[in-house]
């Protein structure tokens, strides 16, 4: 018997799709598209399909069967950021506005050119940073007059209290590159307060009387358009930036986190800072961590505010357990952002064949994760027995120092 009109129609439909999938494939290079299956469940996606977003997003796109419920969003890549080009570099950021449930954190990305200034300014939020490449040199004066400058590397932070006016300038031989980080989810990076803004809304008489010279010296300062990120020649050595009799600021605004000895374990390296080691750092608390191939961010969860990730290298997966039957696995790789609500549990885990290498922040003046090995380790036996029926060769095992990488 011949075949219908619809069968007919369905399947030259169907070749279609497959040869769409398998022409999208070849043209990203990503192999076999994957489907939304697991054994029993699921099925295929004829398409429209963007695939190499899937294949970015495999725990999202084919959840483990432990996933469960409706948890929120906890990524967002600043590749999909909007990014502002300026004549001496580039910026882009992930607020509240992108990743809508981080309410208490923003972060920027921001890529200077050799000698690009990022304007004398000042913000409404504190401003902690990563250095992602490169060299800068950091200027700040605080509300005693007390005068801070110094010059960064890959791997230094520096951080600058709510309304203390700054700069940043990169540096030979190819700029700087620096993740910044604002305890504000809803700050912006158009609100920053430029001073020559401030110069362009002031009267001239009321800057010459300000300044004590005619009032004729003024009204020439350029659009704060052309300044926000612009080029002057590079500066010289940092001894020529000091300036003379002023009183450095007490605790330094930079820190050199790379210096530190990390907690190490042969799955990985923790370094933490916070205002213990960092003192000028009373509202962001961090981590870098370290993860090798095959190894993972322990089972944990932190007691005192939420969490915001940044990943500098590598890819991995983040499982987070939300309470009440609710789960949810997400996937990342350089440049992403995620986020984990306070208190959730959660773990991430490697899964490329290179070292996964990212940032934990924290609005807080200090760092503090909850171990639920350590937890076990340290609760009755008898409790944690009932509780989960575990095996002795489990509860042999169960360990009572730190270990935040594992395998230990």
């Amino acid at each position: 018997m011949a075949p219908s009109r619809r069968t007919v129609l369905s399947t030259a439909a169907a070749g279609l799709v497959t040869a769409a999938a398998a022409a999208n494939a070849q043209t990203t290079g990503q192999g076999t598209p994957p489907q939304p299956m697991r054994p029993g469940r699921g099925g295929t996606d004829p398409g429209p399909r963007n695939i190499p977003i899937e294949m970015q997003n495999p725990d999202i796109f084919v959840p483990p069967p432990t996933d469960h419920g409706t948890v929120a969003n906890l990524k967002f890549p600043f590749s999909a950021s909007h990014m502002r080009l300026e004549r001496g570099g580039w910026t882009r950021q992930v607020t509240e506005r992108e990743l809508g449930i981080s309410k208490e954190i923003a972060g920027v990305d921001m890529r200077l050119n050799t000698g690009g200034v990022r304007e004398l300014h000042w913000h409404k939020a504190a401003e902690w940073a990563y250095m992602l490449y490169g060299r800068a040199r950091i200027t700040a004066v605080d509300q005693d007059g007390r005068n801070f400058v110094d010059d960064v590397g890959v791997g230094d932070l520096w951080y600058f209290p709510k309304g203390i006016p700054h700069s940043i300038q990169g540096l030979e031989p190819d700029g700087c590159e620096f993740l910044l980080v604002f305890d504000d989810g809803s700050f912006s990076e158009d609100n920053t307060f430029l001073l020559s803004d401030w110069f362009r809304h002031v009267p001239p008489d009321v800057l010459g009387k300000n300044f004590g010279v005619p009032a004729s010296n003024f009204g020439n300062t350029p659009d704060p358009s052309e300044l926000y990120i612009f080029p002057l020649p590079v500066p010289g050595p940092l001894a020529s930036d000091r300036i003379a009799g002023a009183t450095p600021v007490p605790n330094t605004f930079s820190h050199r986190l790379m210096a530190q000895d990390p907690i190490r374990t042969r799955g990985g390296s923790v370094r933490i800072v916070d205002s213990k080691n960092f003192p000028a750092s009373v509202t962001i608390a961090a981590a870098l961590v370290e993860i090798n191939p095959g190894a993972m961010r322990e089972l944990h969860w932190h007691p005192n505010t939420d969490e915001w990730q940044y990943y500098i290298e590598g890819k991995g997966r983040m499982g987070v357990f939300a309470s009440s039957g609710d789960a949810r696995t997400f996937d990342y790789q350089a440049g992403d952002v995620g986020f984990v609500p306070f208190a959730m549990g959660h773990y991430i885990e490697n899964t490329g064949d290179t070292p996964l290498r990212f940032l934990e922040m924290f609005k807080s003046s200090y760092y503090a994760d909850v171990s639920l090995n350590r937890w076990m380790a340290l609760t009755p036996p008898e409790l944690v027995q009932g509780t989960l029926k575990l095996d002795r060769s489990v509860m042999s095992v169960l360990r009572k120092g730190p270990a935040p990488v594992v395998p230990v």
